[in-house]
């Protein structure tokens, strides 16, 4: 079947895989031409072509390069001519154990990757194209970061950091730009496999709606909040955790 174009461009960071991939094949879907961005060329190559290489660019590199940021941005444009929507996904979380005895320096490490790559995505993308055009921002957040997350808490902060990010930005991007943000329980991927691995039916038993996420749910989300469907919503946190956050502690 073939899919009409529908004029949109989006760039989705740390898309070779998981969630953002997920995110990406929703709005290649329904006909937006993307840009997107993860660490490694050959894992990048293979979503491209996945994807469809006539609608999908990528551009590799790490997100808490500035360089990087602005690479991705500036080979956007040149593909594409625009840059209606910008999905912050790319995001590390390279530490598991008691916030007491947490390196510093690896909190440094995930905030500038987590949070001040964010920021420094929606600055470009604004100066580029958005501040004169409008689109929408979304915000790959966490239910880590609206409750104590325990054995993760760094990663915790900086999802509590983007859910204030984008509070921020939807306030002063206003009214030409949307910001949102997503915030995800455990969905089935690589980057969350450690909290799920050979024990997925007890961990699932835990979600009132029975299973753990996948990708496709959160790209669902996504496409919903860089939508006509979602124009009069923004400064707001959408939950997609299978109902987890129903029970009094998280498992």
């Amino acid at each position: 079947m073939t899919v009409q174009d529908s004029g949109k461009v989006a760039l989705i960071t740390g898309a070779s895989r998981g969630i953002g991939y997920g995110i990406a094949e929703a709005l290649v879907a329904r006909g937006d031409r993307v840009c997107i961005t993860g660490r490694r060329e050959d894992a990048l190559k293979d979503a491209v072509e996945q994807l469809g290489s006539d609608r999908v660019i990528g551009v590799a590199g790490k997100a808490h390069d500035e360089a990087h940021r602005a690479a991705a941005v500036e080979r956007t444009m040149e593909a594409f001519g625009r840059l209606d929507f910008l999905i912050n996904n790319a995001g590390t979380n390279p530490v598991f154990g008691p916030i007491a005895e947490l390196d510093l320096n690896v909190a440094r490490k995930v905030f500038e990757t987590n949070v001040i790559s964010a920021l420094g995505f929606a600055q470009q993308t604004w100066k580029v194209w958005q501040k004169e055009n409008g689109g929408a921002i979304v915000n790959i957040a966490s239910v880590a970061g609206i409750s104590a997350s325990p054995f993760v808490g760094a990663y915790g902060m900086s999802k509590a950091a983007m859910v204030n990010l984008t509070l921020q930005l939807a306030h002063e991007f206003a009214p030409v730009v949307r910001v949102n943000a997503i915030a995800p329980a455990v969905v089935k991927t690589k980057f969350a496999q450690a909290l799920y691995e050979g024990r997925e039916a007890e961990v699932a038993a835990a979600y009132p709606l029975g299973r753990l996420g996948v990708p496709e749910d959160i790209g669902g989300a996504a496409a919903f909040l860089t939508s006509s469907q979602s124009d009069w919503i923004t400064g707001q946190t959408l939950v997609v955790d299978g109902g987890i956050c129903l029970n009094a502690g998280m498992s």
